[in-house]
């Protein structure tokens, strides 16, 4: 460790090794969560931008309008669920190393860090971000420099001016798909924060709103089938139609394409 108090060796680079893996025209990168943690916090130690949005089959559908905008090397797209592994098996015959989804690695990337980080949080309603404020600072051991849900009557430049003078080297934008990968996409350039990522329902479950599948059933690949059961009039269709939707996307990206690393 030096003395900016983060770990990993000079030979890390800044920019993520490993490859890429071509879904329905999005670049995904393949990695482990210490992988993909080292090379954030490399980032994080050399002040370079960088920005994490997670790739599920939601994310595939909802965000393909932001394509252009998201084939930057400064963007991190990690794949999130079983249904990213499913379309990997059926273009390139193997699933992604691990299922690097923000629940679970963005708690993974704080304990990673040798020193507690300065975290903003954007998003949730009201009571939620609050609570999830006081988890990250009290449960995950982190600096919370600030917070603000995502129905506050602000206007964007005062918040990112905010953000900015908050000094955080890490903030969580949870708005849900496709609304946060737009406002980061939209932000990113103005904040002068070097890692940002967007955590969709994360906050939820830190304030205790919404439960985890229990673990047993996450190991089997069934969370999603566990939050359909809490949430069928919100979920069903993402889970039926927008799935249907995301299989026949990846298909014809095949067909045009071919299967081929980005």
């Amino acid at each position: 460790m030096d003395e900016s108090g983060f770990s990993g060796g000079d030979a890390m680079s800044l920019k993520m090794a490993g490859s890429k893996l071509s879904i329905a025209g999005f670049p995904v990168q393949e990695g482990t969560q210490n992988e993909l943690a080292q090379s954030l916090l490399s980032n994080l130690k050399a002040q370079e931008k960088v920005t994490l949005v997670y790739a599920n089959s939601n994310f595939i559908v909802k965000c393909e309008h932001l394509l252009p905008l998201l084939h930057d090397e400064r963007v991190i797209i990690a794949n999130d669920g079983v249904g990213m592994d499913i379309v990997a098996r059926l273009l390139y015959g193997r699933a992604f190393k691990a299922n690097l989804n923000g629940t679970d690695f963005t708690p993974y990337l704080f304990r990673k860090s040798e020193r507690p980080l300065k975290v903003f949080m954007y998003g949730g309603k009201p009571e939620v971000v609050r609570k999830a404020a006081t988890h990250v600072g009290e449960q995950l051991g982190q600096t919370v420099v600030g917070y603000c849900d995502g129905y506050a009557d602000i206007h964007p430049g005062d918040l990112v001016e905010a953000i900015n003078r908050s000094g955080a080297e890490v903030l969580l934008v949870a708005l849900g798909n496709p609304l946060q990968e737009e406002w980061i996409l939209l932000n990113r350039d103005a904040l002068d924060v070097p890692v940002v990522s967007g955590v969709g329902a994360l906050f939820d479950f830190w304030a205790g709103d919404k439960p985890r599948a229990p673990l047993f059933i996450q190991k089997l690949r069934l969370e999603w089938c566990y939050r359909l059961c809490l949430e069928p009039k919100r979920l069903m269709r993402r889970y039926t139609i927008d799935f249907l939707v995301f299989l026949l996307t990846c298909i014809r990206q095949q067909k045009m394409h071919g299967t081929k690393q980005a």
